[in-house]
């Protein structure tokens, strides 16, 4: 790896967002760590990429993961948190099963990943949790998705407690990437407004920017959200 790269961490990096996002950070000259719950990401460069096994419903995994990563690198610039699925999107009533299953991901999976890396990421490096404006109080008027909002409004509460727990240490990123053609939900290949390249695109003006910690960011409308 060349050391004069920036090294980015991307989890969930084996489709859609995670890895267009690693495609455009590879070409902004980062060294991208890859998560997938295979640990296959044949489509990169290994010269450039590091594929790293991720299941952030497994504890053990978690923690293996945490081991190779303090035992490969020195440390990140940046930790992108995209990981993440729904499940129930679109469903009318919330069932066990779903709503278990999307809060360990969303939820519980990211928040025990991220913690022991926070000291390991650089001093005013970044930390980007991809979360949706369906997680949002102010802007939720239907009633369908109930683990899926739910779960992205308890990942926007963990991204503000860390804005205030990492005040003067690390920028905080909260992004709803837009909506984007990806195999979350069937619907979404068919209407969603954007691609995976240009949600990514998105994402990194508002990375490379001098944002002020703890934004709460529309990345396809390019303005701040509503809690």
């Amino acid at each position: 790896m060349d050391k004069d790269k920036k090294i980015a961490l991307i989890t969930g990096a084996s489709k859609g967002i995670g890895k267009a996002l690693a495609e455009k950070m590879m070409a902004e000259n980062y060294f991208v760590i890859g998560t997938s719950t295979s640990g296959m990401l044949p489509d990169f460069p290994t010269d450039q990429l590091f594929a790293l096994t991720l299941d952030l419903t497994d504890s053990k995994s978690i923690e293996n993961a945490h081991e190779i990563i303090f035992k490969k690198f020195d440390h990140l610039d940046v930790l992108i948190n995209n990981a993440g699925i729904g499940p129930d999107l679109g469903s009318p009533v919330p069932d066990q099963m779903s709503y278990d299953q999307t809060f360990e991901v969303n939820v519980k999976g990211t928040v025990f990943f991220t913690e022991p890396l926070l000291k390991f990421i650089k001093k005013n490096g970044k930390l980007i949790n991809i979360s949706s404006k369906m997680g949002s109080l102010n802007n939720c008027s239907s009633s369908d998705s109930i683990a899926y909002r739910m779960s992205k409004s308890a990942l926007n509460m963990y991204s503000k407690i860390l804005t205030n727990r990492l005040s003067g240490t690390l920028n905080v990123g909260i992004i709803h990437p837009g909506w984007v053609q990806t195999t979350i939900c069937e619907s979404n290949l068919k209407n969603a407004t954007l691609t995976t390249a240009q949600s990514a695109e998105n994402i990194y003006r508002f990375l490379s920017s001098d944002y002020e910690s703890g934004t709460y960011w529309d990345a396809e409308d390019e303005a701040p959200l509503l809690w």
